[in-house]
C-alpha cells in the first residue's frame, strides 16, 4: 500500500467545487434508463451516451472523478482513446464499480448482502492496469418493520471493510458506500437511528481491517424521510440531521464524504448538499457522487438522437455546475430557475 498515493487520489476526488459522476449503471439498469427514451440498449448506444457525458466541454471544472462499469472502463472514444486515458488527461480520476450486487441474505427475510469478494484481488489488479484509481462497493440497508437487523448491518459492514482493505492493497482508493434506502414510509428520526447504527458498525469494521482512513471516501445516504412518508421533513431539517449524524460517527481523518442521491430529484439532492455546506465548520469535504441526479436531464435532452448530442451535453454541464455551486453552499432554488 502506497499511503501517499492513496491520500493524493482521495484528496483529488473531493477537490473543492467538484464532485463525482456515477456512470456505473449495470447493463440491466442502463437498459431501464434507455427504455425511458425508447432507445435500444446496444453496446454502441451505451458507449455513445457515456462519451457524450465524458466529453462535455468544461465538465472537468465540476467533475473530479467518474465511476465506470466494467464494460465502460474497456471502451474508447470515437477517435480511439480509452475512456480512462481521456478522463485522466482532463484531470478527472477514473474509478470502477466492483461489487456484484445485493443478494438475499440467507436466513434474514427482506435483507440483503452485497457479493463480489471472490476473485476481487485479481480484478483490482487488472482494473488498476486499465487505469482505475478508485473503486466503489455499495451495501444496501432497507428500513421496514423489524428490519434492519443488527446482523445484516454488521455483515454488510464487514464486507465493505474487506473490500476496502483489498482496494488499498492494490493502491486503489475505496469508496465505502453504505446506503440506507429511502424507499419506505419511515420518519427522518427512524432514518437517523438506522444511519447511526450503520455508520457505527462500518467504522468499527474499517478500524478492525486496518483501513487507512486518509485514503478512502465515504459515500452515505442523507438522513431523510422515506419517499412514502406523507409528512416528509423539510430540506433544512435534512441538512441538519445529516451533518449531526456524520459528526457523531465519521472520523475527521476521512478526507471527504460524497453523498449518493438515493432516488431524490436532481433539485432536491443539489439543495440538500448546498444547505449542508452552508452549515460550515466541517472536518471533511462534503461533495456529491450522483448518478440519476446528474444524468437524468442530459439523458432526456439527448434522447438517443445524434443531432441532440450537444443538447445532452448542455444539460449535463448545467446540472454539474449547479452541484459545483452546492459544494460551497451557494446554490439556491433561484439558481435552478436562472440556469
Amino acid at each position: 500500500m502506497n499511503r501517499t498515493e492513496l491520500e493524493s487520489i482521495a484528496r483529488a476526488m473531493v477537490a473543492k467545487g467538484k464532485g463525482i459522476l456515477a456512470a456505473d449503471e449495470s447493463s440491466g439498469t442502463i437498459k431501464k434508463r434507455f427504455d425511458s427514451i425508447q432507445l435500444e440498449s446496444t453496446e454502441e448506444a451505451r458507449r455513445t451516451y457515456r462519451e457524450m457525458l465524458f466529453t462535455t466541454p468544461d465538465a472537468a471544472k465540476y467533475i473530479s472523478g467518474v465511476i465506470l462499469y466494467d464494460e465502460t472502463l474497456r471502451q474508447k472514444t470515437k477517435d480511439g482513446t480509452p475512456f480512462s486515458q481521456y478522463l485522466t488527461k482532463l484531470g478527472v480520476v477514473p474509478g470502477i464499480k466492483v461489487d456484484m450486487g445485493a443478494k438475499p441474505l440467507a436466513g434474514f427475510p427482506n435483507e440483503t448482502i452485497t457479493e463480489g469478494l471472490d476473485g476481487l484481488r485479481e480484478r483490482l489488479a487488472e482494473y488498476h492496469k486499465l487505469g482505475a484509481r478508485f473503486a466503489k462497493w455499495r451495501a444496501v440497508i432497507d428500513i421496514a418493520k423489524d428490519i434492519p437487523t443488527q446482523f445484516a448491518i454488521d455483515a454488510n459492514a464487514h464486507a465493505l471493510a474487506r473490500y476496502g482493505a483489498l482496494c488499498q492493497e492494490a493502491n486503489i482508493v475505496p469508496i465505502i458506500e453504505p446506503e440506507v434506502l429511502m424507499d419506505g414510509d419511515h420518519s427522518i428520526e427512524r432514518c437517523e437511528e438506522v444511519t447511526s447504527a450503520v455508520l457505527k458498525s462500518v467504522f468499527e469494521q474499517l478500524d478492525s481491517h486496518r483501513i487507512h482512513l486518509e485514503g478512502m471516501i465515504l459515500k452515505p445516504n442523507m438522513v431523510i424521510s422515506g419517499k412514502k412518508n406523507t409528512a416528509r421533513a423539510g430540506r433544512q431539517q435534512v441538512a441538519e440531521a445529516t451533518v449531526r449524524t456524520l459528526k457523531r460517527f465519521v472520523p475527521s481523518a476521512v478526507p471527504g464524504i460524497a453523498f449518493l442521491s438515493g432516488g431524490q430529484s436532481a433539485a432536491e439532492a443539489t439543495e440538500h448538499l448546498s444547505l449542508m455546506n452552508k452549515i460550515g465548520n466541517l472536518p471533511w469535504e462534503l461533495t456529491f457522487s450522483y448518478g440519476r441526479a446528474l444524468q437524468d436531464e442530459a439523458l432526456k435532452a439527448w434522447g438517443g438522437k445524434p443531432d441532440q448530442f450537444a443538447a445532452g451535453q448542455k444539460a449535463f454541464a448545467r446540472r454539474a455546475k449547479l452541484n459545483g455551486d452546492a459544494r460551497n453552499g451557494s446554490y439556491t432554488a433561484a439558481s435552478e430557475q436562472a440556469a
